[in-house]
């Protein structure tokens, strides 16, 4: 393809950025580094540019600064759990499937430039594709902006979403717990729906967690499943601080 045309993309790339970072609230300075956190390598192949434009080495720098940021919001917020936990729960955030719900959460996949051939294939919807661009966009911004930057931006687009359960398993106290009462020998672990409330459009589950045939702790939730793992959370918090 023409350079003419190459030019046109990238213009209208940086139209597009500088409104997503408008909507992020995030200035910056130095725009090339956030095309080069978006450019595909098939888009840097198809107009025969530098071989190392691609995003790859911005998302091997974005992996380890998200590792980062993330190991030290759950440092923070979770003081009483030991390191192997902390590890699995680490593990459940910054991994593909969340990365890619975090960038669909803010559209990142429109910004993603691609080659011809990568984009009639279904490229901007390919999980990996999608989740390399958020790590290449976050490595972009800690060179471009800073930590406290991307510390920013994940109390908007990560931790609120992992505080919530609104990414489906991301802590899955239920398996930790599980986990923790087998190796402690403490016994059986179950659950019982105890109670249903409100109107059918915004039901209110509350569960409770049963060790031993002891009730044991409790927890609410939009569904069944929710109010489960939020038993389970406090059942688990709790039985850690008494080992």
């Amino acid at each position: 393809m023409s350079n003419n045309k190459k030019t046109e993309i990238i213009n209208d790339f940086k139209d597009r950025f500088a409104q997503k970072m408008k909507q992020l609230n995030l200035t910056y300075n130095n725009v090339e580094l956030y095309q080069q956190a978006f450019s595909h390598s098939s888009f840097i192949n198809d107009f025969n540019m530098n071989r190392l434009d691609h995003n790859e080495r911005l998302e091997f720098l974005g992996d380890a600064v998200l590792e980062l940021t993330v190991s030290r919001y759950l440092f923070d917020k979770y003081p009483d759990l030991p390191e192997g936990n902390l590890t699995k729960m680490r593990a459940t955030i910054v991994c593909e499937p969340s990365l890619v719900i975090f960038a669909n959460k803010i559209q990142l996949n429109e910004l993603i430039l691609l080659g011809k051939g990568e984009e009639k294939t279904g490229g901007r919807t390919r999980p990996s594709l999608v989740s390399d661009a958020f790590e290449a966009f976050v490595g972009a911004l800690y060179l471009d902006q800073g930590l406290e930057s991307v510390w920013y931006f994940a109390q908007h687009v990560i931790f609120p979403f992992a505080e919530d359960d609104e990414l489906d398993g991301v802590i899955d106290f239920k398996t930790q717990f599980q986990e923790f009462v087998h190796q402690q020998n403490k016994g059986d672990v179950t659950y019982r729906l105890i109670k249903e409330e409100g109107p059918a459009h915004h039901r209110l589950f509350t569960s409770e967690v049963i060790l031993e045939n002891t009730a044991i702790a409790e927890g609410k939730g939009k569904t069944k499943k929710e109010s489960e793992q939020k038993a389970a959370e406090s059942a688990y918090k709790t039985m850690v601080t008494k080992v």
